[in-house]
């Protein structure tokens, strides 16, 4: 099964996420912070990175960039969770490299339809 590292601050929301992926028979990885993420993201080379947006020590966006700027991770997709709507936000995660933005809250099974999309995308030839 896909191993998907989670790169959220909140330890609730943290939780969450990576209970509903595990529920779903995922392999998960979690970090507290952008800097973090970005040291797991290149220990663990996920399938797929979801990530909040504003987190202390590195915001999602930085790491996604330098996720995407190493050939070994760049192929992974990121989607950016996150309570900021705004369409400059969401332009400002996708111009970081992100696959998808989510907007929080959502539903647990909004996120697993989202994730499994997502990774059947990668899976084509």
């Amino acid at each position: 099964m896909a191993k998907i590292l989670v790169a959220e601050d909140e330890r609730d929301i943290r939780d969450l996420i990576a209970f509903t992926l595990q529920f779903a028979g995922y392999t998960v990885v979690t970090a507290n912070n952008g800097e973090e993420g970005l040291a797991l993201a290149r220990q663990e080379v996920p399938d797929l990175i979801l990530s909040d947006v504003r987190m202390p020590k590195m915001t999602g966006y930085e790491m996604c960039r330098q996720i995407k700027a190493e050939p070994r991770t760049a192929h992974v997709p990121v989607v950016f969770l996150s309570a900021k709507g705004q369409d400059q936000e969401v332009q400002s995660g996708l111009a970081a490299g992100a696959t998808e933005y989510l907007l929080k809250p959502f539903a647990p099974d909004q996120l697993l339809a989202k994730v499994a999309e997502i990774l059947a995308k990668g899976s084509q030839p």
